[in-house]
C-alpha cells in the first residue's frame, strides 16, 4: 500500500498527469508500505517500455544521483526509492524508453519518533576501523512487538527497516538472494521461538510467508532460519515427545522437549527432518529431570564446507556436525565430545556457529562458568579427531553476555561481536581491544555484517 506525497516538497498526497514529449503519461508518488525510508513511484507509459527513476538530494545536486532498479518492459511500472535521508528535499526523474521527464520534487519523511535514537556509535580509534566495515552494514532485529528488522551503517544510522504488527522478529538472517529472512513470534512465545517464517525483499515486499499449520510446519521453530542454494528453508524445531521416565525418577508419561532440523520447500512441505531423539537416548542423561523442558537447547545451525550441518547446543556445551543426508552425527566438539579440544578452547555455551571466510569453525562463547564471554575459531582435523586454535578473543569483562550473542570476522584482524543482553555491539582486534562500539536500544539476538556488495544496488554507503 502506498501513502501518497504531494509534489513541491509536501509530504502527504499526490499524483499527476504528465506531458511534455515524454513516454510517461502519469506519475503517482508516496510511501511504500507506509515506510519512511521507502518511496514508491508508480508510472504509466504510452508505449511498452522499461522504466526507472533517477533521484538526488537537492543539497548535493544531480551529480549525486541514484537510480531505482529497472522496471521491466510494460505499460505500468512500480519503482521503489531507497537510500533516502529522512527529512530531505529531493529531485527525481522517471526515465522510460530512454526518455526522461523533467525534474520533479518530493521531500522524504522524517523517521517516526520510536525509530529515532535507537543506535549510538562511538570510536576512539576510527582510523583503525577497516574501510570494508565503514562501507558495509549491520542487520539486527527487535524481538518484541511490534517487531522491526533494521539495517544500519557504522554510524548507527538506520538505512533500512521493516516493521510487523502483532509479532516480533525473533531471529533474522540475510540470504544469498538479497532478502531478509526471519522467524516471527508473539511476546508470549519464548525469547527466540516463533511460529511464522517471513522473507522480504529489500524493496519491502513479501517474498515468502509460512505459518505454523501450513503444510508440514506443525512445530514451534526457534533460533535459526536459513535458505540454501536450492531455495529450501532450514530451521530448528521443537520436537516434543511423551516418554516413560520412571526409571529416571519421573512419570510414566513425561514430556521431553528436544530439538530437530527441518527443511521445507516454498509451500511448507517437509523435505527432510532430523531429531536429537534419532541419535541420543535421553534416559542416558543424568540431568534429564532438570532439563527435560528444554533438554538440549539447540541455538544455531549452519553449513559446513561440504554441505553437511553444524549445530550448537547451549545446555551440553557442544557443537555437532550432522550428515545432511543420513542424519548421522559425524563428530561432537566441546565438553565430552569426540574431538580433542585445544587447551585454550574450554568454551561452555556456543552461539552463532559458522565456518568463517578462512575455513575455521567460529563461534561466540557466552562463558557463563567464568563470567567472561569469548570468541573462538578452530581448525578441525576430522580424520585425526583434533582441533588447532586459529583465533581466541577475550572480550572485556564489562560486556560479559550470558545469553544469545554472535561474532563474525570483518577482516583477518577484526571481529564484530554482539553482546545481546548488554545491548552493545563492538568491533575488536585479535587482542580484544575495542576499536568501535554501538549501543542499541533493543537487545538483538545477534548482529550480522553485510558487505556493501551484498546489498548493492539497493543500499550504498
Amino acid at each position: 500500500m502506498m501513502k501518497k506525497l504531494i509534489f513541491g516538497y509536501m509530504v502527504l498526497a499526490a499524483s499527476c498527469r504528465y506531458g511534455g514529449g515524454s513516454a510517461v503519461k502519469e506519475i503517482h508518488i508516496g510511501r511504500h508500505h507506509n515506510n519512511a525510508l521507502q518511496i514508491e513511484v508508480d508510472a504509466s507509459t504510452a508505449d511498452s517500455a522499461e522504466a526507472y527513476v533517477r533521484y538526488w538530494p537537492d543539497s548535493a545536486g544531480e551529480a549525486a544521483s541514484l537510480a531505482s532498479t529497472v522496471s521491466p518492459k510494460g505499460l505500468e511500472h512500480k519503482m521503489v526509492l531507497l537510500n533516502l535521508v529522512p527529512g530531505t528535499k529531493y529531485s527525481y526523474q522517471v526515465v522510460a524508453g530512454g526518455v526522461a521527464t523533467k525534474a520533479l520534487k518530493f521531500e522524504s519523511p522524517v523517521l517516526p519518533m520510536w525509530l529515532q535514537e535507537q543506535f549510538k556509535y562511538s570510536s576512539d580509534s576510527l582510523a583503525l576501523v577497516p574501510q570494508v566495515f565503514k562501507e558495509g552494514f549491520m542487520l539486527l532485529n527487535k524481538r518484541e512487538t511490534p517487531g522491526v528488522d533494521y539495517i544500519v551503517d557504522y554510524k548507527g544510522r538506520i538505512r533500512w527497516y521493516h516493521e510487523v504488527d502483532g509479532t516480533g522478529f525473533k531471529v533474522t538472517h540475510f540470504t544469498r538472494d538479497h532478502t531478509v529472512l526471519s522467524i516471527l513470534g508473539k511476546n508470549d512465545e519464548p525469547t527466540s521461538y516463533g511460529s511464522e517464517i517471513l522473507e522480504i525483499s529489500l524493496t519491502g515486499d513479501t517474498v515468502r510467508y509460512l505459518r505454523k499449520g501450513t503444510g508440514d510446519l506443525k512445530y514451534s521453530i526457534h533460533h535459526e532460519i536459513l535458505k540454501d542454494s536450492l531455495g529450501r528453508y532450514l530451521t530448528l524445531f521443537v520436537d516434543q515427545r511423551l516418554l516413560d521416565l520412571r526409571s529416571a525418577g519421573g512419570g510414566a508419561r513425561d514430556t521431553v522437549n528436544g530439538d530437530g532440523i527441518l527443511i521445507l520447500d516454498s509451500t511448507g512441505r517437509a523435505l527432510w527432518r532430523w531429531s536429537v531423539f534419532d541419535v541420543v537416548d535421553p534416559l542416558r542423561d543424568p540431568d534429564l529431570l532438570k532439563t527435560r523442558r528444554d533438554w538440549m537447547h539447540a541455538n544455531s545451525l549452519n553449513f559446513d564446507r561440504d554441505g553437511n550441518f553444524i549445530v550448537s547446543f547451549y545446555n551440553n556445551g557442544q557443537i555437532w556436525k550432522v550428515d545432511a543426508h543420513t542424519g548421522k552425527v559425524l563428530w561432537k566438539f566441546g565438553k565430552g565430545g569426540d574431538i580433542a579440544m585445544p587447551a585454550e578452547c574450554r568454551f561452555t555455551q556456543a552461539h552463532a556457529v559458522h565456518i568463517n571466510p578462512s575455513g575455521a569453525l567460529m563461534f561466540f562463547d557466552n562463558g557463563v562458568e567464568n563470567r567472561l564471554s569469548e570468541v573462538f575459531a578452530v581448525r578441525l582435523d576430522e580424520a585425526g579427531r583434533r582441533a588447532d586454535m586459529d583465533l581466541h578473543v577475550r572480550l572485556p569483562p564489562d560486556i560479559y553476555n550470558d545469553r544469545m550473542g554472535s561474532a563474525y570476522m570483518i577482516t583477518d584482524s577484526t571481529v564484530l561481536c554482539c553482546s545481546s543482553k548488554r545491548k552493545i555491539t563492538v568491533l575488536v582486534n585479535r587482542k580484544g581491544t575495542l576499536l568501535w562500539d554501538m549501543e542499541t536500544a533493543i537487545p538483538p539476538y545477534r548482529v550480522e555484517f553485510l558487505k556493501r556488495q551484498q546489498v548493492a544496488p539497493w543500499l550504498v554507503p
